[in-house]
């Protein structure tokens, strides 16, 4: 089991420590509904310190990039981040992945805890172009203040202006006194706020200062149980959830990343399966009456036939509703549309509905 930077700082905070993706991680601290309106409503800070970094560098970097990429990172200028994901050769995802341009020839790639080795050996495998590669995983930490909050309460720790940082763009300078700080507007909650990235060495500094700014703000510490609500609430895809090797980017609703303005693994195979329509879609719904959906149930037609799976679900604390995603074929997807979610002995009736469910 690894243990982050600031493992000491959570479990003196009384924090829920639980394995997640090979490392000892804060589950919770006060409790998911607590802190869950703690980020809606003023801030909170996630330590996120598992996530992966890769550094791919050269004149071959971009080419690289764009190999393996679904999105199309030519578009990319300095200090632009994307979101993207990493098809495999079988139509599926190996992983999604945020891709920050630091310059013509340097990028950082931002992955997923439980696929860093994966991730890494995939993208190793396609370097026929001998891009450099450095996996800077083990050497970084990751914080994410996020909350409407969070930019008027950490200005006083930056020069960096965070009111005007727009959503996926980054600056690299001094926070609370550290240099070469990563700070990055691509927040996984939907109530802004952004994410710093800095080395591990300067963990507890930034951590404490972090806190201090925070305080008169109503700051708090908020672990990954949250994290998971909020991101649903946004309606927000989670690799192992909701896609995965056996997910294709079109039928989880990535099309939008999906860019066939370029060559990339399995590009041809993904480009028939938009044109020809795939023969399931992620949706998302609510429920009807009281219940809460939970990954794996079943979703069952109105003679309680298996139509399809949940892949996440919840009871929101925001709308204080059961919500969930899953995949359903094709012809039954649709805004509006009613399906049942087996609880149990009982199929709930839920309402396929737009995402976002939380719209602020």
């Amino acid at each position: 089991m690894k243990e982050i930077a600031l493992s000491g700082k959570h479990k003196e905070l009384n924090a829920k420590m639980v394995p997640f993706a090979g490392f000892n991680m804060p589950v919770s601290y006060e409790g998911v509904n607590i802190e869950h309106e703690t980020v809606r409503e003023k801030l909170g800070v996630f330590d996120v310190s598992h996530m992966g970094e890769f550094l791919i560098s050269g004149e071959n970097a971009l080419e690289l990039i764009q190999k393996i990429s679904s999105n199309d990172a030519s578009k990319l200028v300095d200090g632009k981040a994307q979101y993207s994901c990493m098809p495999n050769h079988d139509g599926g995802i190996v992983d999604d992945l945020i891709i920050y341009r630091i310059d013509a020839e340097k990028y950082l790639l931002v992955v997923n805890a439980s696929n860093i080795e994966k991730d890494w050996n995939w993208i190793a495998q396609h370097n026929t172009m001998e891009a450099t590669m450095r996996d800077m995983s083990d050497e970084m930490s990751l914080l994410a203040i996020q909350g409407p909050k969070a930019a008027e309460a950490m200005q006083s720790l930056t020069d960096i202006e965070l009111d005007n940082m727009k959503f996926y763009t980054f600056e690299v300078g001094t926070f609370a006194n550290v240099d070469k700080v990563i700070v990055s507007a691509t927040g996984y909650t939907g109530s802004g706020g952004f994410e710093i990235y800095f080395r591990n060495e300067d963990a507890e500094q930034i951590w404490d200062s972090v806190m201090e700014a925070g305080k008169d703000f109503g700051i708090k510490p908020i672990g990954l149980a949250a994290r998971d609500t909020l991101r649903l609430e946004m309606g927000y895809c989670l690799y192992g959830n909701d896609i995965d090797e056996t997910t294709s980017p079109i039928e989880a609703g990535l099309g939008w990343i999906t860019k066939f303005t370029k060559d990339f693994i399995n590009s041809e195979a993904l480009k028939q399966e938009k044109e020809n329509g795939p023969k399931r879609k992620l949706i998302a719904f609510e429920l009807d009456e009281r219940g809460i959906p939970r990954q794996g149930y079943d979703i069952v037609d109105e003679n309680g036939k298996k139509i399809g799976e949940v892949t996440s679900g919840t009871m929101s604390p925001s709308l204080e509703k059961g919500i969930g995603l899953g995949y359903v074929p094709t012809e039954i997807a649709g805004v509006g549309n009613k399906i049942f979610i087996q609880i149990r002995k009982k199929a709930v009736p839920a309402t396929q509905v737009k995402l976002p469910f939380y719209k602020g």
